[in-house]
């Protein structure tokens, strides 16, 4: 049986969780609502992450375009989605939510535009 001590991230109250893994039983305790039981779970089993960064713009109104996963990567991927985002320049015009990489490093999680940014 292993023991995990974590802290949730779900909300701003940040409940002290117990995370017990005995075989295929997880169990979790400290939460205060299901997402934290959620998050003990899917953190001890397959941790993921959300991936933040900015890209080059070509011919936009600013320098950078700040992007996003559209949704959590497994944390081994993390490094290569990032080697991706490193390699790719954007083209303005481009609007909020628009896919600036899809698929990122075989994830199934495209990589979308935070902003909008207009042509000079």
């Amino acid at each position: 049986m292993e023991t995990y001590e974590l802290t949730c991230i779900q909300c701003p109250i940040g409940c002290a969780l117990t995370v017990t893994v005995d075989g295929e039983d997880v169990s979790v305790t400290g939460n205060t609502c299901p997402r934290g039981k959620v998050y003990g779970i899917k953190e001890v089993t397959h941790p993921s992450r959300t991936v933040t960064s900015t890209v080059p713009i070509e011919g936009g109104d600013v320098p950078r375009l700040s992007v996003k996963t559209r949704t959590d990567v497994p944390k081994e991927k993390i490094f290569d989605v990032m080697a991706l985002i490193k390699q790719t320049t954007a083209e303005a015009p481009v609007k909020l939510g628009d896919t600036v990489i899809k698929d990122a490093a075989g994830t199934g999680v495209d990589v979308i535009a935070t902003k909008t940014v207009l042509k000079k």
